[in-house]
């Protein structure tokens, strides 16, 4: 895929959240290769501003970025809808400390980017690909990225009450972004807003750019824009913050109630590897020889030895059984500390559906690397289809998971029908696709 930029200038005008002050904000074409820059052209000599995350210095409601006197409060909107709409070169020329909040969201940065009519450049775009997990835990807050062969952002938003809990997973495309994010405003709860004007922040809020929930009533100028808004505006924030990593992302993102300051902890360890991967740094080794044809059944160490995954992401705590060559048993002991049912659902705890989905993927992985016995292989999660859902999974209940290879193609691309049932009962099956690779190839 090619670099774009923008085939003319576009300007917006509007007033600054934490600020209250007048600002415009114009996006200009720029060459290949340079990058997404803000330009403060109201201070002397017009810094300008490569946004990375080693320059982050506050993250209280916004992601704001200093380099020597020039700062720059709550990009991450801006940034959120350039990477969400594939523009890699653009120059932003700003005349205050902060972009306009318009109306909360990002939709008005996509409108403005498509007035710019993007157009493709000849450079091929740089994409970081990851290739091993990655985990944030703050609390009750957790941010995870897997490898991926595209950007997937599953994301649950929860307040401490458990009321608006909201899960939701995409994959994150231009279209989808447009149609499907852009538009999510942010949003607060009511209680919060006297300690956010105490430390001088939201100047210029109100309910034309924000919504605010106070108790389980929301305040809004205007109806929700999605049924599950608030956790689409997670997903948005969550775009903008990884932009700071310089470059777009290939990986799957899996997050519990986020926030700026764990995006940018994620963001901080994805731009090391990435520093470290420049540099020249060690190859990730490949694990210890897969399943061998001889085991019939895996205890959590030869669990760990075969898939990549790690706390808190391990949704097989053994392998009960191999039934031939093409069918296992595994199970997954689901208890209260499992940091998802922090938010899904504090006063009701349930397992999310699309954990079950994993566990079930997790199995069949397993069972494909046992056919191709080779080492330095994963088997990644491609596609679900048939996925049902028929009992809710609670804390104290045991998942046992059925998986069955039902098609391999060259021992690289696997299909596996699944189930997982609780106390001999179905709670969820489905039909899985999945492809073994390489891991010691180059990203």
């Amino acid at each position: 895929m090619k670099q774009r930029t923008l085939g003319r200038e576009v300007s917006v005008q509007g007033t600054g959240l934490h600020t209250g002050e007048a600002v415009t904000l114009t996006m200009k074409p720029a060459p290949a290769g340079h990058g997404i820059v803000f330009k403060r052209v109201d201070l002397n000599g017009q810094p300008e501003i490569k946004p990375r995350v080693d320059m982050i210095t506050d993250l209280v409601r916004n992601t704001a970025i200093t380099s020597g006197h020039a700062k720059i409060n709550q990009v991450e909107h801006v940034l959120s809808a350039l990477h969400g709409c594939g523009i890699d070169n653009v120059l932003i020329e700003i005349n205050a400390n902060e972009p306009p909040v318009m109306d909360g969201s990002a939709k008005p940065f996509v409108n403005m980017i498509l007035q710019g009519e993007p157009v493709e450049q000849e450079k091929d775009r740089e994409y970081f690909v990851l290739d091993e997990p990655i985990s944030v835990t703050s609390g009750d807050r957790t941010i995870i990225a897997l490898p991926c062969e595209t950007l997937r952002i599953s994301c649950t938003s929860a307040d401490d009450r458990g009321v608006h809990t909201q899960h939701l997973s995409l994959d994150v495309d231009p279209d989808v972004y447009m149609t499907q994010i852009a538009a999510a405003r942010t949003f607060t709860i009511y209680e919060d807003i006297e300690q956010l004007v105490k430390l001088g922040k939201i100047k210029g809020g109100s309910l034309d750019c924000a919504v605010v929930i106070k108790g389980d009533k929301i305040l809004s100028k205007e109806p929700l824009r999605f049924k599950d808004e608030f956790v689409r505006h997670k997903i948005l924030d969550i775009i903008g913050d990884i932009m700071l990593l310089g470059m777009p992302l290939k990986a799957h993102i899996i997050a519990t109630r986020p926030g700026h300051a764990i995006n940018s902890e994620l963001t901080k360890k994805l731009w090391e590897k990435l520093e470290e991967r420049k540099k020249g740094g060690a190859k990730k080794k490949p694990r210890p020889a897969m399943v061998l044809p001889t085991e019939t059944s895996l205890n959590i160490r030869r669990v760990l030895d075969t898939l990549p995954h790690r706390y808190p992401f391990v949704m097989i705590d053994r392998v009960v059984e191999f039934i031939g060559e093409d069918e296992l048993v595994a199970i997954k002991n689901v208890t209260i500390n499992e940091p998802y049912f922090q938010g899904h659902f504090p006063s009701d705890p349930v397992m999310p559906g699309v954990l079950q989905v994993e566990a079930m993927a997790q199995a069949a992985g397993i069972l494909m690397l046992r056919r191709t016995s080779n080492e330095g292989k994963n088997a990644f999660f491609m596609s679900c289809d048939k996925v049902k859902f028929r009992k809710a999974v609670r804390p104290g209940d045991q998942l046992v998971i059925n998986a069955k290879l039902t098609k391999n193609r060259g021992n690289k691309i696997g299909v596996a029908e699944c189930n997982c049932t609780v106390d001999g009962m179905v709670v969820s099956s489905g039909e899985l696709m999945f492809a073994v690779m390489d891991t010691t190839e180059e990203a």
